[in-house]
Order: C-alpha cells, then structure tokens, then sequence
C-alpha cells in the first residue's frame, strides 16, 4: 500500500493513501480563501484552522459513504479487506464481485444515499431558518453563520454534491454499477454488463476531459463551471474514470477466465531448495545471477521451515550484514501467507492483489508443494487468449 493505516472500524482496515496529502491541502487552501472573502473579519489562524477542519470532515463524510457501501457488503457475506482515502475521494476493496444484481444494487446504492443524508443534516443545522429565505444568496447566507455553522453548511452542500456526482452513470462510479445491476438483471450476463456499463464509463470519461480542457479556453460548462483550475481537475477526473473503466472491465474478463482453473494448473513446482544454516554472505555470491524475484525454500534436514526471497536477503544483508544464517530472515511455514491447490486461480489473484504480493507459496497439509507468482498467471491470461483469438 503506497500509503498508512489510520484505523479499523468494525474489522475493516482504514488506509490513507498519500495523494490524500495532496487533496487534503489543496481543500484546505481552496476553504480558507473562500472562508476569508465571505468572513472577513476572521484571522489568518481562523480562516486555516476552520478549513483545515471542515476538509477533516469532509473526508470523514467520504469514510462514511464507503463504510456504508462495506457495512452492506458484510451484511450479506461479503468480505471487505480495506477502506482507502485517496486523491478522487475513497474506494471499499471488497473481495468479489457480487453474486447478483439485487446484491451489487444493495451494496452500491446505500454510499450515495448516505452522503445524501448527511448533506441534508449538515445543512439543516447548520443553516437553520435561512435556507427558508430563497432570495438569499448562498455567499450572503454564509457571511451571517457563527464559524461551525459555516462549517456545517459547506459540508451539507458537498456532501449532497458528491451524492449526486456518484450517481452519474459512469462505471466504476456508484451510478455506473447501478446501471450495471440493471443491465446485469435483464441480460443475465455479468460479462456483457459490465462492458456496457464501461463503454458508457469511458464516453463520459472522454467527455469530461473535452469539457476540461474548454474550460481551460475559457468555455463556461454548466455545473462544473469555468476556470483553468476548474479545467485541470475536470480533466483528471475525467482521466481517472476513463481508466477505472477500462480497469473494470479487465478485471472482470480476467476474473471469468481464471475462475473455474485450480492454482495447480498454474503454480510452479520446481523451486530451489537451501539449508537453514547456509550464510547470508554464501546465498549472497550463489545467486548473483538470479533475478530479485528468486525464492527458496528453506530446510532443515528433510524438513521445510520457511521460505526465503533474493530481494528479502538483499535488504537483509545491507541492514544487519552477511553474516547471518539464512535461518535469521526466512519467513517461517507457519507465518506465510498462502493459497491451496485447489482454489480458483481467480480468488487466488485476488488474494496476492490484496497482499501487494508478486508471489505465494501454494500449501497442502501443512506443506509448500508450488508457488504461484504473478507473471505466471499474467502468461496463462496471454496463452489462452491467443488460443482463443
């Protein structure tokens, strides 16, 4: 994960990815020049540390929507590895696809309904009897509110602005996969759906950049508005969704091919084999001709105790010498991640996806009888393409 953990809420890792940074300042800087024109009178330190408060609660509002796509996912048997806070707001890693289309309605409907709801609360008591006064204009209605009330009404208005952007139909976004469940129920083909649903993801996407870069000519576009920095991040967004579909739509080709192959089909079983007692400096000038990938099983006599990978030893050998057994940095049998024989090679490469993994040993009562890597898989995907094609 190119980021840190912040949390776990019930049972689901919280992650913050660092582009969060970013956005975060950018949020913060953007609300106290806005805070600053409509409230005059208030200090430097006022104007920073209310945004800088309002953008914690925004993306506390962000964590909200996908904790209540993740809390859907588990009330119906699906697990959620992660919560991750990044640049374009947050995204739920849940484990698999959805089983049906009343499933993926489910778990992807109550994310937009929720910012939706926390919108029309923050905005109702933050804004009180103003929002009665229609004549009042959104900067002379901010200009009368105490510094939390202003808070509150800004995090009404952009919580109900992200409900309803989620709800464009744009795959991967929250209205996209509503489209898809549609799609998905009349068809009664997930495939085809989902390639639907991306066509339409990527055209918006598409559509989004153009718009983006008229604004940078100075076009006025209706909602998003005009502006060059309106422009930059109306093309990213834009770019962002253009790839999420495609990427969606990849994933769910590559999760139908590999579904019903077990990982035996596919893992390696020639793996290299090396004493517990070996050095660290002897493993050293044995592989130098080996690629950062290589990995070892480790043994004791005619047992196998662990497991032991040339870019491991490499970091190893810089940060406590070479003098050390290679017993000393192996990961032991019982502490390693792993995969079964017979699971779908689907589930597998999830599992190595969620880990940030290239490799996992496959076990088999209690012993290491291959390893699935990556690039195996990806090579299989090529093969029986090609095959197919």
């Amino acid at each position: 994960m190119s980021g840190f953990r912040v949390g776990r809420i019930f049972g689901i890792n919280i992650d913050v990815d660092w582009s969060w940074l970013l956005i975060f300042a950018l949020v913060s800087w953007s609300l106290s020049a806005t805070f600053g024109q409509i409230h005059s009178g208030w200090s430097v330190g006022m104007r920073w540390g209310m945004a800088m408060l309002a953008a914690l609660l925004f993306f506390a509002s962000v964590l909200a929507h996908e904790l209540a796509h993740s809390l859907a996912a588990l009330a119906r048997g699906v697990a959620v590895q992660n919560i991750t806070l990044f640049m374009f707001g947050g995204v739920s890693n849940i484990q698999r696809e959805p089983a049906s289309p009343a499933e993926e309605l489910v778990i992807t409907i109550v994310g937009p309904l929720t910012s939706l709801f926390l919108g029309a609360v923050f905005l109702v008591i933050g804004a009180g009897g103003f929002l009665v006064n229609d004549t009042m204009s959104t900067t002379s209605l901010l200009a009368r509110l105490q510094p939390l009330n202003t808070i509150l009404a800004w995090l009404g208005s952009i919580n109900i602005m992200v409900g309803f952007f989620n709800l464009i139909p744009a795959f991967p976004l929250d209205g996209g996969r509503i489209v898809r469940s549609l799609i998905w129920a009349v068809s009664d083909d997930l495939r085809s759906s989902t390639r639907l649903a991306s066509l339409l993801g990527q055209g918006i996407g598409w559509a989004m950049i153009f718009g983006g870069m008229a604004m940078l000519l100075g076009v006025s576009i209706p909602f998003f508005g005009s502006g060059a920095f309106n422009g930059v991040w109306l093309i990213f967004i834009g770019w962002f969704l253009n790839n999420a579909a495609s990427a969606g739509y990849k994933h769910v080709i590559m999760q139908d091919m590999l579904a019903d192959v077990p990982v035996r089909n596919v893992m390696q079983t020639q793996i290299p084999v090396i004493s517990s007692d070996v050095s660290v400096n002897e493993l050293m000038n044995r592989q130098l001709t080996q690629p950062e990938e290589q990995t070892m099983l480790v043994s004791e006599g005619q047992d196998v105790v662990g497991m032991v990978a040339m870019n491991d030893v490499e970091k190893s050998s810089k940060e406590i010498g070479k003098s050390v057994a290679v017993s000393d940095i192996m990961t032991p049998v019982s502490d390693l991640e792993y995969v079964t024989p017979d699971q779908d090679v689907a589930e597998a490469f999830d599992h190595l996806q969620r880990l940030d993994l290239r490799q996992i040993p496959v076990v088999l009562n209690h012993r290491i009888v291959g390893l699935l890597r990556r690039k195996d898989i990806i090579r299989w995907l090529q093969f029986h393409s090609e095959l197919k094609s």
